[in-house]
C-alpha cells in the first residue's frame, strides 16, 4: 500500500508541469507585445487596458510557480479568477468547442491544485517543509494510514 502511496503522490506533478507551461506560453506573447494586448483587451474584450500587463505577469510567473511547485494555491486561487473572468468576457460567446473548453481545463486544474496542494514533488514539500494551507499536508498523511 506504501508503494502505491507513494507513486500516487507524483500524479500532480505532470498536471502542474502542463498547466504551468500552457500558463506561460499564453502569457508571454501578452508581455512581448503589451501595447497590441492593452489594444485588444480595449477593443474587442471591452476591459481596461491596464489590465494586460496583470493578466500577462500572472500567466507567465504563476505558471512558473505551478512548475516548480510553490506557493500553488494561491496561484490556483488568482487563476480561477482569471479563468472565470476570461470565460464570461471573451470565450462564452465563441461556444464549447472553439471556445472555452479550454479555460473549464485550466479551471478544473487550478480547482484540483486548490483543493490538493501541489504535492511531493514540490519546494513547498521537500524545500519549505510547510504549505500554505498546512492542514492539506495533514490530510494527505492521514489519508496515507488508511
Amino acid at each position: 500500500m506504501i508503494k502505491i502511496y507513494r507513486l500516487m503522490s507524483f500524479g500532480l506533478l505532470p498536471i502542474r508541469i502542463i498547466a504551468g507551461i500552457g500558463f506561460i506560453m499564453n502569457g508571454l506573447p501578452k508581455l512581448v507585445n503589451i501595447t497590441g494586448t492593452q489594444a485588444e483587451f480595449a477593443s474587442n474584450f471591452g476591459l481596461p487596458a491596464a489590465l494586460a500587463l496583470p493578466v500577462g505577469l500572472l500567466e507567465v510567473i504563476g505558471g512558473v510557480v505551478l512548475i516548480i511547485g510553490v506557493l500553488t494555491r494561491i496561484a490556483s486561487i488568482l487563476f480561477i479568477i482569471l479563468m472565470i473572468g476570461a470565460t464570461i468576457t471573451v470565450q462564452l460567446s465563441k461556444g464549447f468547442l472553439g471556445g472555452y473548453q479550454i479555460n473549464l481545463l485550466y479551471l478544473s486544474i487550478a480547482v484540483t491544485l486548490l483543493v490538493t496542494g501541489p504535492g511531493r514533488p514540490s519546494i513547498e514539500w521537500n524545500v519549505l517543509k510547510r504549505e500554505l494551507f498546512p492542514k492539506g499536508k495533514e490530510m494527505v498523511a492521514s489519508a496515507k494510514e488508511q
